[in-house]
């Protein structure tokens, strides 16, 4: 595709994510073939932005596509040896000028060269296809309330992904149609990719090599993927924590070529809960008590994972003061030992403007040994 494809989705270079992807799915909604049967035109659109859309609408394809253009969108490629390809071949050049023109030390070709950098070579003077290529994995995250994380559960989750096309099984051409020449390289396989005694080529990007190409399917624009939707069963395991990566194996990118598909990794989001904390395995509540019972003691009820169980609490009790009920924190994903829950009183006054109230109160403020105060210093 020798336009731009931030041109083909009229988008700038540093639009968003968000932006890129809306501007594809109203492109999409306009000028997919089921819309417009029969229109050449625009299957051909419905081509180019999608292919456009398949690059960059994922951030790393994306990214690759913005420093080597489209050579880093094929299947294979090698970003970081392609760095040091660029570093080293002026040098690399220099050193094996004595070897001929023809002959360029234990390399015959710039397929030779490549493919030690790449790994797609087949030895002296050979080319192989594109080798099956693993999908990438992805992202993306969930949210889950407080209870759900401590307790865990099973739910069924509805996820956008590019599938392969059903219509050409993911090959993007069209079945019935013949294959004919590869235009770009006239039947070749290869492009030249420099002139003079050392002529380099390479393979075509085009027809990836083989020389031979067919009609783009009509159905995915060519791309030999369409986006699509998928119902996941996930399982969120007791006592996850926020943040953590729940692996589905197989859920992620589709791979090219017959590769085999990428993970979904599912980065897990906690909301917080109204009455309850938790750190590490511990979990922390405040449980209001009456001034009767913080002075007298008393056995309260109160929730907790477990149900509903039985607390005592001691007479003289002060507010803030912190109760402990061992092995009913949080469960520990790995080691499957719970934490503790630490239970804190806080003493609510009633509210009542009662005269014999208010004096009971007076007379219990002579029963304090000293100032609540008088130690409160700054």
């Amino acid at each position: 595709m020798a336009e731009n494809l931030y041109t083909i989705l009229g988008v700038s270079k540093d639009a968003s994510q968000d932006t890129i992807k809306k501007t594809y799915r109203k492109l999409a909604r306009k000028w997919h073939p089921d819309i417009n049967p029969g229109n050449k035109e625009a299957e051909q659109k419905f081509k180019e932005i999608s292919m456009a859309y398949d690059c960059l609408g994922d951030p790393q394809k994306r990214k690759l596509y913005d420093e080597f253009g489209e050579e880093g969108l094929q299947a294979g490629f090698d970003a970081e040896k392609a760095r040091q390809y660029r570093s080293s071949w002026s040098s690399f050049g220099q050193g094996e000028q004595g070897a001929g023109a023809e002959s360029f030390g234990r390399y015959q070709s710039y397929e030779d060269i490549f493919g030690g950098l790449f790994g797609f070579g087949t030895g002296r003077g050979g080319f192989a296809a594109a080798p099956p290529a693993r999908g990438r994995d992805v992202e993306h995250e969930i949210t889950v309330d407080f209870l759900s994380a401590l307790r865990g559960l099973k739910t069924d989750l509805t996820m956008e992904r590019m599938e392969p096309c059903e219509a050409c099984v993911g090959t993007g051409l069209d079945p019935q149609a013949r294959a004919m020449p590869c235009p770009a390289c006239g039947g070749s396989g290869r492009l030249a990719v420099a002139e003079g005694p050392m002529q380099f080529t390479r393979p075509c990007p085009q027809c990836h090599g083989q020389g031979q190409m067919g009609s783009p399917c009509a159905r995915c624009g060519g791309s030999g993927r369409k986006p699509g939707t998928e119902r996941i069963r996930v399982t969120i395991p007791q006592g996850i924590k926020d943040g953590a990566k729940i692996r589905v194996a197989g859920k992620g990118e589709t791979g090219r070529n017959g590769g085999q598909p990428g993970d979904l990794y599912l980065v897990v989001r906690v909301q917080p809960h109204p009455f309850l904390r938790r750190e590490e395995d511990n979990l922390y509540m405040e449980v209001p008590v009456t001034v009767h019972e913080a002075m007298a003691g008393a056995t309260i009820t109160i929730p907790t994972l477990d149900g509903r169980v039985k607390v005592k609490v001691p007479p003289r009790s002060q507010a803030g003061q912190t109760l402990k009920l061992k092995g009913k924190g949080a469960v520990d994903v790995k080691s499957k030992s719970k934490g503790d829950l630490f239970v804190k009183l806080v003493v609510k006054v009633p509210q009542t403007e009662d005269a014999e109230i208010l004096e009971a109160a007076k007379k219990m403020a002579e029963l304090y040994k000293e100032g609540v105060r008088e130690n409160l210093r700054l």
